[in-house]
């Protein structure tokens, strides 16, 4: 009997454990799979909230951009009713260039004021979403054209201008915008040209030159009166400017007020043969000078200015221009006589404003590049002996200037001919 219970108690504990169930075994495959997917879900949830959040995010940012350089807005200003909103450097430009309504929608506006709401929405963006900022150079200059908080003003529309009479004949002088009794300029002709098409008997022809009293704009080459308020004369080419056709154009601004015509970007620099032509066709110098200018983030206007105040605190002044005739026929319309090459220069036109640019843009790199902002082995260049005159100058810098190795080659450098 013994013998019985211990075979039976072997057998007992060598037999195998109780497979599990098919259906164990699927619900275990079932709670191994519906982990996985729940870690899939959340990291789908997760990708799924952010690409939401990114989208809310460019979706707030275009609500928030300008109508005008369609971009987000830098200190922005409601134009008041429509309240379409604008940077403010925007309107100002807008402002500057004849605009008399709303960008947007062309309605007439009451006041332009600064929208803290708006620059609050710009804030919050900004501080969740600092890639949407504007470069820091964009928002310099926007604040150089418009002081955040002030306030601004569309101004009155112009009266639309009559339509073209097809029959007129252009022969004979037409009157000009002060002409007329009791016009908008608040300024009558004492002696008012006569409508050829109303007073034919007393048309002026014009080959006999411009009415008594008028003289033709350079710019958009209408007639104007010589002595209303509105027109202006440059003291360099003694042209007249209407100041009435286009806003910034026909006039002749305070000299360091004005803009120099097809100057206003350092590219400009790059497209106009006129810079070359002064450097003497010296590439070399003209390249590390355009250079030092994106360096140093100069405008052409600034230079420009820097450039009259200098020639304001020499002796001569504008004389040496004013008697090597730059300022001659420059305009399609004839100037004044000059009074006197050393007479006050206090106004100057778009297109003079260039010239005095470009003839003093060579002197002002010469007093620029001593004040030691160069690098510095272009600092350490030596001048050739015979400076502007040197043949070589082409292909090295300006007065010839090289490296230590080169100098003795340019000791005896020959004037270029008609030096």
């Amino acid at each position: 009997m013994a013998s019985e219970s211990i075979v039976a108690s072997v057998s007992s504990t060598r037999k195998r454990k109780t497979s599990p169930s098919p259906q164990t075994v699927d619900q275990e495959t079932a709670r191994k799979r519906l982990k996985e997917d729940d870690g899939s879900t959340q990291s789908a949830s997760s990708q799924i909230a952010v690409s939401a959040r990114d989208a809310a995010i460019d979706q707030l940012a275009e609500e928030l951009y300008c109508g005008c350089c369609s971009d987000l807005v830098i200190a922005p200003v409601i134009v008041m009713p429509c309240q379409h909103f604008f940077c403010g450097s925007c309107l100002v430009q807008w402002i500057r260039n004849g605009g008399t309504n709303c960008p947007a929608c062309r309605s007439l506006s009451s006041s332009v004021v600064a929208c803290r709401p708006i620059q609050l929405l710009v804030d919050k963006l900004l501080a969740i979403a600092p890639h949407k900022a504007r470069a820091p150079r964009e928002v310099q200059q926007a604040n150089e054209l418009y002081r955040r908080g002030s306030n601004l003003r569309l101004p009155a529309p112009r009266e639309a201008s009559p339509p073209p009479n097809l029959n007129a004949n252009t022969d004979y002088a037409r009157p000009c915008p002060h002409c007329a009794p009791h016009n908008q300029y608040g300024w009558s002709c004492p002696q008012p040209i006569a409508d050829p098409n109303l007073q034919p008997d007393s048309a002026w022809s014009l080959d006999d030159g411009n009415p008594p009293g008028h003289a033709t704009c350079g710019n958009c080459e209408s007639l104007l009166a010589i002595g209303a308020p509105l027109t202006t004369k440059c003291d360099m080419c003694q042209v007249r400017f209407c100041g009435i056709t286009t806003q910034g154009r026909c006039i002749a601004a305070p000299l360091t007020l004005q803009h120099p015509h097809g100057l206003s970007d350092i590219s400009d620099f790059i497209q106009s043969p006129e810079v070359y032509e002064y450097f003497d066709d010296n590439a070399v110098e003209v390249d590390i000078m355009l250079d030092y200018l994106t360096a140093q983030q100069m405008s052409p206007r600034h230079i420009y200015r820097e450039i009259i105040a200098h020639l304001r605190n020499q002796h001569n002044g504008f004389k040496d221009l004013i008697e090597q005739d730059l300022f001659m026929d420059i305009h399609g319309v004839p100037g004044g006589e000059d009074p006197a090459p050393d007479a006050p220069r206090e106004r100057i036109c778009r297109l003079c404003a260039a010239v005095v640019l470009l003839a003093g843009l060579r002197g002002w790199w010469e007093r620029e590049r001593v004040k030691g902002f160069l690098e510095e082995h272009i600092l350490k260049r030596l001048d050739c002996p015979n400076g502007r005159e040197c043949d070589k100058q082409r292909n090295t810098g300006l007065f010839c200037l090289l490296s230590e190795a080169l100098y003795a080659d340019h000791k005896n450098c020959s004037p270029r001919p008609g030096m």
